[in-house]
């Protein structure tokens, strides 16, 4: 069966002071060879010359906002209100599309005639030259499920396409780990997940600070327990201590 689905997709960029990295990314957004595309860069007022850059590219982008936020989650709702795509796409600063035509494939990868609540895959690691260091190390589960991210979070959120009309707001009292909580929501009222089995996006891997990385898995430990329970977040962190330390 020929496959005519031509989905939009809102792929959306949160800056700010990102002069260093914003122009790549730019690029692989607007050298997709897949047409239907909306570019939405939502800045948090940079004072370098962030602004500038998108400014030379001004024709390839819908929208460009810039003003201050509360931060990159404020700004990503603000990108979701902008959007009018049938998916949803957060690409940060840094991060980039795996290949030119990585829309173009994960079209391909669609057969029937609905298109599915979600659309996931892989991510590789790359370094500040673009070049690949490894992949990611949680890797997408075969099947995806609102369970699935117990283990932790198994696609990244970048390679996380989710429909728009499922899309609800990230919960800004979460400073670290809101796109952990908003995956799990929109999973929990997916009918369809669908795995492209393509490496979908590459990753600046640049590593949260120490202190910010113990804030961010504190949050995401509230965050398992609203969803899947106390008890049964406290047994898996359980498991990962013990894990961790016979790893050593």
């Amino acid at each position: 069966m020929h496959n005519h689905l031509t989905p939009k997709f809102s792929v959306i960029t949160v800056a700010y002071n990102a002069e260093a990295v914003l122009e790549d990314t730019i690029q692989s957004v607007i050298s997709q060879t897949y047409r239907h595309v909306e570019y939405i860069i939502v800045d948090g007022a940079s004072k370098d010359k962030t602004l500038s850059i998108t400014d030379r590219y001004k024709n390839h982008i819908a929208q460009v906002v810039s003003e201050p936020d509360k931060g990159l989650y404020d700004a990503m709702n603000k990108g979701i209100r902008l959007a009018t795509g049938d998916y949803l796409c957060f690409l940060n600063a840094g991060d980039s599309f795996h290949e030119d035509d990585t829309l173009q494939q994960m079209v391909h990868t669609l057969t029937g005639s609905e298109l599915p609540d979600v659309l996931y895959g892989e991510t590789a690691l790359v370094d500040k030259e673009g070049h690949f260091v490894r992949m990611r190390r949680l890797s997408a589960p075969e099947t995806l499920t609102w369970k699935s991210f117990k283990q932790g979070m198994l696609v990244c959120h970048q390679a996380f396409f989710a429909k728009r009309a499922l899309a609800e707001p990230y919960n800004l009292k979460y400073r670290f780990s809101a796109d952990f909580d908003w995956c799990i929501r929109i999973m929990k009222k997916a009918q369809t997940l669908h795995n492209t089995h393509l490496t979908i996006i590459d990753y600046l891997d640049e590593g949260m600070t120490t202190r910010n990385r113990e804030a961010s898995l504190k949050e995401r430990f509230r965050i398992m327990a609203q969803h899947y329970g106390w008890i049964s977040t406290a047994a898996y962190h359980a498991w990962f201590v013990l894990r961790a330390v016979l790893k050593k």
